[in-house]
């Protein structure tokens, strides 16, 4: 019979220790999660800012709904585009001091459609060797040579670009890293960049809404032009709040992408409502005190987290993790803190590499002080149980 080896595949899996399966959440509030009929603290949710459930943002969304429907209706190319997803392009191209934005569904997509539309006749991608899941399947799948640099080590990126002779280069990272919750070394990847005559792109999933001043992420940051990072990707699902992605380049790349990047040509656009709730919490965020109650939260849990004993990774982000080193010691702890009241997910193989099998902690500004010493504490007498 056709695909009989499917059984089998998912027993091995879970035999190994690495057997994903869902979970149906019920409600969230306030960084509440119910989950079949029990009720957690949340502390494994990308919403950095806790703008998911912001009154303006849901409002804005409401009004959008009565403008323009639940849907797009469309791909973009035929009826999809609207004067909600025009306005957040240019609000975008604006605030990241690049010519042009376009926008889509998810960050998948967007990597996706950068490498096969960038690729379709060969060149070479460098890309860290953390690089999300993504990018490099997307990289993968092109004609592009794919190589891969030790995790933020631009000596060894600089020895695998000195052995290129492609005329057709990228270099690409994360601007912070999607499981270790550490940053990339983007001024020198964008000396190296420059010196080898390669493109930079940075996939600042994690960093926009995060980083910089007014919270337009690594670009921001480092106050990087356009000339020195030509591509920027990041998504409106995690500290924005809403949902899809954008790339961000010169007015020749986003033109370009819009007549050869499949995954956009081919999808309907999202809905316009949604654009226009995106373009809300961006404002919003410009100017709200929201990243410095979340950088007060960081610095907080990672003083209790060291004083409890806890092997926290070096990471300045609300990505937070404490290292286990198996899987089943990974998932034991997951259950053990549940038992105490916090949601917190283990992340194994092959989301991260064999032996750094993890609980992947997401802070973000709506906790509290007392959320997180439930949080240290839990962790300190989930340690006990599993060990005894």
């Amino acid at each position: 019979m056709a695909f009989n080896w499917l059984a089998d595949t998912l027993k091995e899996r879970e035999s190994q220790g690495y057997l994903r399966r869902r979970v149906s959440q019920s409600y969230e509030k306030d960084n509440i999660i119910c989950i079949d009929g029990q009720h957690y603290l949340n502390f494994a949710s990308n919403d950095y800012l806790g703008m998911r459930h912001h009154e303006g943002m849901l409002q804005a969304w409401t009004e959008g709904l009565a403008q323009y429907g639940g849907g797009s209706g469309a791909s973009p190319l035929v009826t999809g585009y609207s004067q909600a997803h025009q306005a957040l392009e240019a609000y975008l191209a604006q605030h990241l001091g690049r010519e042009a934005v376009l926008l889509f569904n998810s960050g998948f997509a967007a990597n996706q459609a950068i490498c096969q539309a960038l690729f379709h006749k060969g060149g070479e991608v460098f890309a860290d060797k953390l690089m999300h899941a993504s990018f490099l399947e997307g990289a993968l799948a092109s004609q592009a040579s794919l190589r891969r640099f030790r995790h933020n080590d631009t000596a060894h990126l600089a020895t695998l670009l000195s052995a290129s002779e492609n005329a057709d280069r990228l270099i690409v990272s994360e601007g912070v890293f999607s499981m270790d919750g550490d940053q990339a070394p983007v001024t020198q990847l964008c000396e190296l960049s420059a010196q080898s005559g390669s493109w930079l792109m940075i996939d600042d999933a994690h960093g926009f809404g995060v980083l910089g001043r007014q919270g337009f992420g690594s670009v921001e940051a480092h106050s990087l032009s356009q000339a020195q990072v030509p591509v920027v990707m990041g998504t409106f699902g995690k500290a924005i709040g809403t949902a899809g992605a954008f790339v961000a380049g010169s007015q020749a790349l986003i033109d370009y992408l819009v007549n050869y990047a499949r995954h956009y040509i081919y999808s309907t656009a999202m809905p316009s409502a949604q654009a226009v709730a995106t373009l809300y919490s961006l404002t919003y965020l410009r100017d709200a005190d929201v990243r410095d109650r979340l950088n007060d939260n960081i610095g907080y849990f990672r003083e209790r987290a060291r004083s409890s004993g806890l092997d926290i990774m070096p990471s300045k982000s609300p990505i937070q993790p404490v290292l286990a080193g198996t899987p089943e010691r990974a998932a034991a702890l997951g259950r053990a803190l549940r038992v105490r009241g916090i949601w917190a997910v283990p992340m194994r193989y092959p989301t991260v590499p064999k032996g750094t099998d993890r609980l992947r902690l997401t802070l973000n500004a709506a906790h509290t002080r007392q959320d997180i010493d439930a949080l240290t504490d839990a962790f300190s007498l989930a340690l006990e149980a599993i060990s005894t």
